[in-house]
């Protein structure tokens, strides 16, 4: 690759020389982007997530996908070896492995993926969809990215994996990371080097208000606190705070430090407000201890808001400031926008007098040359595949875990009740004892005895039982009570929880309808961390604030139950954690991290294979969400591979082998968020059956899975002896804008298409944020009877052209992209990216050779192609010349000969320099090669180098080039 992609961000150096292993070598250092010899129709459109119009515009908001929680960190020219300013961003991924991606731009405008920070977040239960726990909603959180010294940093937050972590590396394209939990919680995490204090590490945080740490020098510990700098109240009468007042970002600009935060205020938008204070640190640092800080709102226009502002470097030293801020643009995603600004008094005002349209222009903060406008324009958040286990290593792929030994049981405390007084029928209430208020006594019931609960005033106004010690970790637990109440709501929920100072964690819940008993029951697995000792067993309603009315309800409870079931708790395993020799590409993550022992680049060359490794249970519920709602097979379903979607319309393409099934799988291409819509083989009774599934709001919190995932009416295909099948999904997200509807295809030979029913939706944005996240695509496979079917997918096939707009197939553009890489010589490329551009061309020739049946089979080729041959265009070498030397004994003394070729179609001037003496050629013919022995009159010389240096007018512009050539050592009688 060329330094412009993938040059590390280090501190500055001497370029170093490409290894040679013979004593030839193409003059390639001190690249500099020259302007491609294209052909004229050859002109690429910019990538599904580019809103670069390649004019020297944009518009807004950029990348057409879901990038949230953005924070933009600058690496200045100084401090890199590509002696320009680098830009990367760092995104919320939640519950998605790998997580936290790092992007990278030299423009702020076109974006790629070039890292991640971690593989997988935990291997506890909850981020890999084992024994009931899941993330879906949770996970990282609110990434805050940050170079200082020459390393970057990386602080967020989890909801439900042990608070805050903060990672750091020296690389960021290519290093692996270190990990150092913070041992609490901080919501949307902002780290600030204070340079005016010697570079004093802070994190601000907060929702509602904002708040401080100072962290220790090596970043590891809190050593201050400073809560509540800012508060909406100390700033009253100001229209532009209200609800949210989170996400903080600090900036320090011209003596101010100014603080970026999102607010929602009642009756408005989202927005930008901006905070600024010569003081940090705000009324700690003040003698009086008076607020300093002033507030200005900052962008109130089409709900733009949460993000960041970053540093545009100018002549003279000079910095502008714009903003980066994500819109909310579901079921797509939130999407940043670059925001450009313009100061007055200290303060900006952003857009076009404060407005910023959807789909507005700018014009491009920081312009490149022609090719390298056209390479930045060519990368994407998103990428067709062909599988064929070829992408490039990166270090998080090799992170490694401890894996704990499982727990040991006591299996005498299985099958066998824990519960004390389960039926109250001691004649005591004795052991159970009242919390928060409530009153219990003993009722009879129908010639037995129940608990009354009354004088409840809070949600957790009720009974509660020590089950110090019985409880034990790993163990699945099958928890139920019998409940009634007479007078309230229609129905009330009522949790079995448990409480180990972990915060309650919910073991069963279920709705009781008013007037009759009921029974609520579930299953619950105690995590492997949990405190087991000291367990406090409640029954209680939902919280919510303020209370609800069913925080009143009073009620009778009977047959209490929690029995441990005999073990059958998967527990995290080497194989399943470690690198398994395949190899996905970056624009690929899985939902929740996935068990490597069951997915494979390499057990069938060029295929994805998905081999079920579990039989799903139908027992998972959110945890994030209060009424415990159940997810469905699809969401508990392990090693779904998913990509984002883009808008306002795309499309996808795969190739399924369905032939390694059993009874009862389900596998197939989604476009998925809670709700989704997806078009999949069953296998039932050995017959292979294609349709389509549409899940749409709203989400009942407990319903039939089978029936949730049954096909739409009209898209069942008896597939007979097939055992392959073409599924083509496209999805529009402008009609209407706001919702997902998706039309999906079927092929029996990738050529002849027919349509599954007819477009399904609406997808949109699930109130109770249960994944938070935009829709993706995804590739899945699932059991429900029996583990271990396999399928296999062939590719996946991008475009953005969908079958219902009835275009005929266009190879306009595949056919420019063949056409112009004939026309380049590989004499002027980098043998490495010349072998990267030319198996691309490989695959579009073979691609263009066979019938096309979709737009997807000639565009993923094309825009594969288009990207190398945009990279050969920064990539060019300045002047193309190759040099080579032999040595030779010549009588008693060695004779050293240096040859150098002129590849270009210029005359090329060319010095060398050797120990032995020096020569000069002016103006050597293109084509045409120039050589020169050198008497050393020695009879030993050992092995060194020679330098050439070459020069010459390529398009127009004076370039040369220097380099060492190795030469072999010789001895001669």
């Amino acid at each position: 690759m060329p330094p412009l992609v993938h040059s590390r961000p280090r501190p500055r150096r001497l370029m170093r020389m490409l290894p040679a292993a013979a004593a030839t070598v193409l003059l390639t250092a001190g690249l500099v982007p020259v302007t491609a010899h294209a052909a004229d129709e050859w002109t690429p459109a910019s990538s599904y997530t580019s809103t670069d119009k390649g004019d020297g515009s944009y518009s807004v908001p950029l990348l057409n996908s879901d990038v949230p929680d953005v924070s933009v960190e600058r690496v200045p020219a100084a401090e890199n070896d590509e002696g320009r300013d680098l830009y990367y961003m760092i995104s919320t991924t939640m519950h998605l492995s790998p997580g936290a991606p790092v992007m990278k731009s030299y423009d702020l405008v076109n974006w790629e993926v070039v890292n991640y920070v971690f593989d997988r977040l935990d291997i506890g239960d909850s981020f890999s969809l084992r024994n009931g726990q899941n993330s879906y909603g949770q996970g990282q959180w609110a990434s805050s990215l940050r170079y200082h010294g020459g390393k970057f940093y990386v602080a967020f937050n989890t909801n439900n994996l042990g608070g805050s972590y903060l990672y750091s590396t020296d690389d960021i394209e290519d290093g692996a990371w270190t990990r150092v939990p913070l041992g609490r919680a901080f919501h949307d995490p902002s780290l600030f080097f204070d340079e005016r204090d010697g570079g004093t590490p802070y994190i601000f945080y907060g929702s509602g208000s904002t708040s401080a740490v100072k962290l220790s020098p090596d970043l590891t510990r809190v050593v201050a606190e400073y809560p509540n700098i800012l508060r909406p109240a100390d700033f009253p009468g100001s229209p532009f705070l209200g609800g949210l007042f989170e996400g903080a970002q600090v900036q320090y600009i011209d003596g101010n430090y100014y603080v970026v935060i999102i607010t929602w205020p009642s009756g408005q938008g989202r927005q930008v407000v901006l905070f600024r204070s010569p003081h940090l640190l705000g009324r700690y640092a003040t003698a009086d201890g008076a607020n300093p800080y002033q507030a200005r709102g900052a962008l109130n226009s089409n709900g733009f808001a949460q993000g960041s502002l970053v540093p545009i470097s100018r002549d003279g030293g000079r910095t502008d400031w714009h903003g980066m801020f994500f819109r909310d643009s579901f079921p797509v995603g939130r999407i940043p926008a670059l925001i450009p600004a313009t100061w007055q008094d200290g303060w900006p005002t952003f857009g076009t007098a404060g407005a910023v349209p959807v789909n507005g222009l700018f014009d491009k903060p920081i312009r490149l040359s022609p090719a390298e406008e056209t390479l930045e324009r060519q990368k994407s958040l998103v990428a067709s595949d062909d599988f064929a286990n070829d992408a490039p290593h990166k270090a998080y792929m090799d992170e490694r875990w401890t894996i704990p030994s499982p727990p040991d049981v006591d299996e005498s405390l299985l099958g066998v009740e824990l519960v004390r007084n389960p039926g109250f029928e001691s004649g005591a209430v004795t052991p159970w004892a009242a919390q928060f208020g409530a009153r219990l006594a003993l009722e009879p019931v129908d010639g037995a005895t129940a608990l009354k609960v009354a004088d409840r005033t809070l949600n957790g106004s009720g009974p509660n039982q020590q089950l110090d010690g019985v409880l034990q970790r790993g163990v699945t637990y099958a928890v139920s009570a019998r409940v009634k109440y007479a007078a309230g709501p229609a129905t009330v929920r009522f949790n079995l929880a448990a409480d180990w100072g972990a915060g309650v964690q919910v073991m069963a819940s279920g709705d009781v309808p008013v007037g009759r008993w009921t029974t609520v029951s579930g299953r619950y697995t105690v995590p492997a961390a949990a405190a087991v000792d000291k367990v406090k067993f409640a029954v209680e309603t939902p919280w919510a604030n303020p209370q609800p009315p069913s925080s009143t309800v009073e009620y009778l409870l009977d047959d209490v139950s929690v029995v441990g079931q005999p073990v059958t708790t998967e527990h995290p395993t080497e194989a399943e954690v470690a690198p398994n020799g395949s190899r996905l590409g970056l624009a690929w993550e899985w939902n929740h991290a996935p068990d490597n022992r069951h997915w494979s680049l390499t057990d069938r060359e060029g295929w994805l294979r998905l081999t079920t490794g579990k039989v799903l249970t139908g027992d998972y519920v959110y945890g994030k969400l209060s009424n415990r709602a159940g997810l469905t097979w699809f969401e508990e379903a392990r090693n779904t591979l998913s990509q984002r979607t883009f808008g306002p319309k795309g499309s996808a393409e795969t190739k399924l082998d369905f032939a390694g099934m059993k009874d009862g799988d389900v596998a197939g291409l989604a476009m998925y968020n809670r709700g989704f819509s997806y078009a999949a083989v069953k296998r039932v009774d050995g017959r292979a059956t294609l349709g389509v599934v549409n899940r749409v709001q709203p989400f009942p919190v407990t319903f039939d899975r089978a029936a949730a995932e049954s096909f739409v009416p009209g898209t069942e295909v008896p597939l007979g002896d097939a055992t392959e099948v073409h599924l083509k999904g496209d999805v529009e997200f402008d009609a209407p804008t706001g919702q997902g509807w998706t039309t999906f295809h079927y092929s029996l030979d990738g050529l002849n298409w027919h349509r599954l029913g007819q477009r399904v939706g609406p997808q949109t944005l699930d109130g109770s944020l249960a994944h938070f996240m935009g829709h993706r695509w995804g590739l899945f496979n699932y059991a429900t009877k029996q583990a271990g079917g396999t399928v296999d997918f062939d590719h996946f096939l991008l475009s953005d052209t969908l079958t219902a707009q009835g275009e005929p197939l266009d190879t306009t553009a595949l056919d420019a992209a063949i056409a112009h890489a004939s026309t380049l010589d590989e004499h002027h490329y980098p043998a490495a990216a010349w072998s990267a551009m030319r198996e691309a061309l490989r695959k579009a020739q073979a691609a263009r050779r066979t019938a096309f049946g979709t737009q997807n089979q000639v565009d993923a080729p094309e825009r594969a192609l288009s990207l190398e041959l945009a990279r050969l265009g920064v990539a060019r070498v300045p002047v193309a010349v190759r040099a080579s030397t032999r040595t030779r004994c010549a009588g008693p003394h060695v004779q050293l000969t240096v040859e150098v070729a002129n590849h270009e179609a210029v005359p090329v001037d060319v010095s060398i320099t050797t120990p032995y003496g020096a020569k000069s050629f002016r103006d050597v013919p293109p084509g045409k090669t120039r050589s020169h022995p050198f008497t050393t009159r020695e009879s030993d010389v050992p092995a060194g180098s020679v330098s050439v240096t070459a020069s010459a007018t390529v398009d127009g512009v004076p370039r040369s080039v220097a380099l060492e050539v190795p030469h072999d050592g010789r001895a001669c009688e």
